[in-house]
């Protein structure tokens, strides 16, 4: 039985105070979200007013921060780039709330899958630990990457902004390559849909081997063709810590952008969302 606005209004409410949900309100709640999620698309069209965030990695107050900086939902519109869970503390009470807004104001919320959001990478990196600690099994970390495998990989603003989580990749030249993909699986350890989540702008030209082991590095060179090619004036990318918590980069055809301040509570970086 799908739950009313006022539910979801309600478990939003607790969520903003860091209360996490019950696990069967989770069960229900990603049971809404993958109706949603399953009808976007793999390049998902967003309109403009939107502000862009980066990682955020289970900081949830810094996510709550955000949101009083950039505006609550649904008065502003957002687009979150992924990387919602891991490394921090409240990974559960982040993306619980993300989702929760995304079900409460489907049209105004976009969230796109970052290379964490997978079950494989959140066994290693916290998040499930955290849903064993907080719930004391795995039900709510198996809902949440069910949930991920329906996440959109990409989204274009107004034709013209390109935004994911990674980068490039040398099997992708065009928007539709990225459109016929089949996105609703776990994130593969190699190829196209692989390298979105992965894939880092770098200082040389061409295609690199990439220091994470998956993706690719790409050069300036290969991200001004893609965006002449598909008539796109920036890439709007995450998955990098900068310091200043956005970076121009390839004679700005890429911007970096980094949400969670102060990442891992140690790096004494800034945070950033681009309106």
């Amino acid at each position: 039985m799908p739950s009313s606005h006022g539910d979801v209004d309600r478990q939003i409410e607790q969520l903003v105070e860091c209360k996490a949900l019950s696990e069967m309100d989770v069960k229900t709640l990603c049971e809404q979200a993958r109706a949603i999620l399953v009808e976007e698309w793999n390049v998902q069209p967003v309109k403009c007013p939107v502000t862009i965030c980066g990682d955020i990695h289970g900081q949830f107050y810094d996510l709550i921060e955000l949101f009083r900086i950039g505006g609550n939902a649904p008065n502003t519109n957002y687009l979150f780039m992924g990387d919602y869970v891991d490394r921090g503390y409240y990974s559960v009470e982040t993306v619980t709330l993300l989702v929760a807004l995304k079900v409460r104001y489907r049209g105004r919320i976009t969230i796109l899958r970052g290379n964490h959001e997978s079950r494989q990478i959140t066994q290693v990196y916290g998040f499930y630990d955290e849903c064993l600690r907080k719930y004391g099994n795995a039900n709510v970390w198996k809902h949440f990457t069910d949930l991920f495998d329906y996440l959109p990989l990409t989204a274009l603003i107004e034709s013209q902004i390109f935004c994911l989580h990674g980068g490039l990749s040398p099997s992708l030249d065009t928007l539709d390559n990225i459109r016929a993909l089949d996105r609703i699986q776990e994130v593969p350890h190699e190829g196209p849909m692989c390298d979105l989540l992965w894939s880092d702008p770098d200082d040389r030209c061409g295609w690199g081997i990439s220091p994470r082991g998956a993706g690719y590095t790409f050069g300036q060179d290969i991200a001004a063709n893609f965006n002449h090619t598909n008539g796109l004036t920036l890439i709007s990318r995450a998955h990098q810590l900068v310091m200043e918590g956005f970076n121009w980069c390839q004679d700005k055809n890429v911007v970096t952008v980094f949400s969670a301040p102060n990442y891992c509570y140690r790096c004494g970086n800034m945070a950033a969302i681009l309106e």
